[in-house]
């Protein structure tokens, strides 16, 4: 069996099946892992989602923040966004099966057999693997409560900056939303900058990325996300960042992680009209 990571795909189904078609992708015998921001921006969304699905169990998926801004969107909590192509998804007759679908897939998922994690964003400096997956646990768990659209409306918002495990239970759900979700850049305290959205270098002095805070945890595993599409496609020892700006004109890239700790990787070529 081969484990593949795919990097955002944000609804670039093109670039997607000629990627799986040069992996070689085999659904009954391989694994498909993805970063995350399976939707939206790109031009199919809906095609994107129908043929994941179509996959079954042999895709595992963690929640990006544009599939969150697609739930919050399809229950009426937001609005469409200037640059957002949501509208066919929206109209779909299986709506209801794709809110569950997605609303029901981790925040984080990790594979003890080959010592991966993957999220979209990254893990928080300063939390343990136990620590980072009992709070994914605690914002999946409402996700997928009766009530979980009360919790969407309360994600949205940069505030509280920093984790401290006695904040309210509104403000402790959109600080691991926006740990494992949009986080790029924190400083030595531990505060996210989820407003710079640029490459390294770029950023104000006072912070880093997050996966050379010095209070990263997890040392003996490695790391896979996506979301930080000007940092592009990297192995950096353990971390392997696979977003490569697919929607922007960038490329699709699949990296094959079972058979050893530096990851082969593929690449296809994508257009913004993809």
């Amino acid at each position: 069996m081969a484990i593949y990571a795919i990097g955002d795909i944000q609804g670039c189904v093109m670039p997607l099946e000629q990627l799986l078609e040069r992996i070689q992708f085999d659904p009954s015998n391989d694994q498909l892992w993805l970063t995350g921001d399976l939707i939206n921006r790109g031009p199919n969304s809906l095609a994107t989602l129908r043929l994941l699905r179509s996959f079954g169990d042999s895709v595992i998926t963690v929640i990006g923040n544009h599939d969150l801004h697609f739930l919050a969107v399809a229950t009426g909590v937001q609005h469409l966004r200037r640059g957002d192509t949501l509208a066919t998804l929206l109209k779909s007759p299986d709506l209801g099966e794709i809110v569950d679908w997605i609303r029901t897939r981790p925040f984080m998922h990790c594979d003890k057999s080959i010592k991966t994690i993957m999220v979209h964003a990254g893990l928080y400096p300063g939390w343990t693997r136990k620590q980072a997956q009992s709070r994914a646990l605690e914002i999946e768990s409402a996700l997928r409560s009766d009530d979980y659209i009360d919790y969407i409306g309360c994600m949205y918002g940069n505030r509280p900056s920093k984790w401290n495990p006695n904040l309210s239970r509104k403000e402790r759900f959109r600080f691991i939303v926006n740990s494992f979700t949009r986080m790029r850049y924190c400083d030595r305290k531990g505060n996210l900058s989820l407003m710079q959205k640029g490459p390294p270098g770029t950023q104000p002095k006072r912070y880093r990325p997050w996966f050379e805070h010095d209070a990263v945890k997890c040392s003996s595993w490695r790391i896979v996300f996506g979301h930080w599409a000007s940092l592009g496609c990297h192995q950096f020892g353990r971390f392997i960042s696979l977003d490569s700006g697919c929607v922007w004109g960038g490329r699709l890239t699949a990296a094959r992680l079972d058979d050893q700790f530096y990851a082969p990787m593929w690449h296809i070529g994508c257009s913004r009209q993809n």
